[in-house]
């Protein structure tokens, strides 16, 4: 049994190698390649990006005075977070660490994703800024000694405007997922606690209303998701699929970011569903736009950007594949060694043996462990095409190789079960897309397979391929 993680396949075909994947949410990344440190580019970007902050930042507390904004979101509650004068030096640190990042990044590609992703927060925290601009609303106590002349500076450019999103906690988890990818793992708890107490130090120093907080972590997350450290962006060559299918599912989910966000408008707690709306907006422009790869999901698991701001949605799929299984969450053995089901926990996984797993799904994680992985990104309720099926049907009879192999989607009825059906065909078990469907439903009923899964079979047994 082989403890092998394969990179997914893209639906054109196209693999990636396992040594340029990131080897955990969040956690290290490896690098794309031995070259040496690009010191002098980061400099460089440094050079640039610290004037455009100052002065972009600048101009906007400037504007935010000059109008003398009134406007708050702050809720009653805040007026018990205590004033901590000592929590400035965490706050303050941000700077430090900011500069220092450059010195982490291993390649030039990390140089400038990372440099584009602290810009890309700029630019949108600071446009927020200008087009609504929000006020700090408590009076911050005198504070004197080390810690006073901390804030003096600090309150030298920085006035009581600038709210939401926080560009500091923007900032914060840019920084937090560089210098955590990069940390050893017996350090790694320390980069979380230290970017815990900066992301507590805005609140506890006054400069932030708690709703600048979560507003400023979407930032972050939509910069880290934009600019991945493997992978193409998911602006990159945008262009809006042909499939009638895709552009009718992306429609509903940006309806469905709508109507979160209309929800929200009384405030108070149904602010939150501002998260679930970027997450459904998102999915929504993968649909649309950027297919299976706008999910970031490779060997089973998610980028830190897609994990944070897809969050909402990642967990309402994950809950959706559960309860629509409960009566029927064992897989089942189709023929020869091949199982169909939905994508299992890592207990159901170890129970029947499995030497290799083969998952369809783009939105759920798959569970490491002593099996081959392989992950085809097919997205949910859009029937595949021949070529996928073709590649689906080619890593099935290969992943046999190590034992009983687990084809697998968010619920083991349709995606996959299409799967199985081309390698029936491909592999000569079946004579036609009848035979094929009616062995599957034999051993797994319910199935949820519709004409265009049948003519993107038939058209894979056409050819031949």
């Amino acid at each position: 049994m082989s403890g092998q993680r394969e990179a997914g396949a893209q639906p054109a075909g196209e693999g990636c190698r396992a040594d340029e994947l990131a080897a955990a949410t969040c956690g290290t990344i490896a690098p794309s390649a031995a070259e040496p440190r690009p010191w002098l580019r980061g400099v460089l970007w440094l050079l640039f990006l610290g004037p455009f902050f100052f002065a972009s930042y600048g101009f906007s507390n400037w504007l935010a005075a000059s109008s003398d904004v009134a406007g708050v979101i702050v809720f009653g509650w805040e007026r018990q977070i205590p004033f901590l004068a000592w929590t400035i030096v965490p706050y303050w640190s941000i700077d430090l660490l900011y500069g220092l990042s450059f010195l982490l990044c291993r390649d030039r590609r990390e140089t400038d994703r990372h440099a584009l992703r602290l810009l890309t927060a700029q630019i949108i925290s600071v446009s927020c800024f200008v087009l609504f601009p929000l006020r700090f609303s408590f009076e911050r106590p005198a504070t004197d000694g080390f810690f006073g002349l901390m804030f003096d500076v600090l309150m030298g450019f920085d006035k009581p405007f600038n709210q939401a999103p926080s560009l500091h906690i923007g900032l914060l988890v840019i920084l937090w997922a560089r210098y955590a990818a990069v940390s050893p793992a017996g350090w790694r708890w320390a980069v979380h606690l230290w970017a815990a107490l900066i992301g507590l130090s805005v609140v506890t120093t006054y400069q932030h209303h708690f709703f600048d907080l979560p507003t400023g972590a979407l930032v972050g997350a939509f910069c880290l998701w934009l600019w991945p450290d493997r992978g193409a962006s998911p602006l990159a060559r945008p262009r809006v699929t042909a499939s009638a299918q895709r552009r009718r599912l992306a429609r509903n989910y940006l309806l469905g970011a709508l109507a979160c966000v209309l929800a929200a408008s009384p405030g108070g707690v149904a602010l939150w569903l501002l998260w679930p709306a970027v997450a459904l907006a998102v999915v929504a422009y993968n649909y649309a736009v950027a297919g299976a790869d706008g999910f970031q999901k490779t060997e089973g698991r998610f980028s830190c950007g897609a994990t944070l701001l897809l969050l909402p949605y990642l967990v309402a799929a994950w809950l959706n594949s559960r309860w629509w299984t409960r009566r029927h969450p064992e897989p089942d053995p189709i023929v020869d060694g091949v199982w169909l089901g939905r994508v299992p926990a890592t207990r159901e996984i170890a129970g029947h043996g499995f030497g290799a797993v083969l998952d369809l799904t783009a939105e759920l994680a798959a569970p490491a462990g002593p099996w081959r992985y392989v992950n085809l990104a097919w997205l949910d309720l859009v029937p595949p095409g021949r070529d996928q099926l073709a590649a689906a049907a080619r890593h099935i009879d290969h992943l046999r190789r190590d034992g009983p192999v687990l084809v697998c989607c968010a619920l083991g009825y349709s995606r996959s079960a299409c799967a199985v059906a081309a390698w029936l065909l491909d592999s000569g078990r079946a004579a036609s897309v009848d035979e094929a469907l009616a062995r599957i439903a034999a051993r797994r009923p319910r199935l949820a397979l519709g004409p265009a899964h049948r003519i993107a079979l038939a058209s894979l047994k056409a050819s031949g391929a």
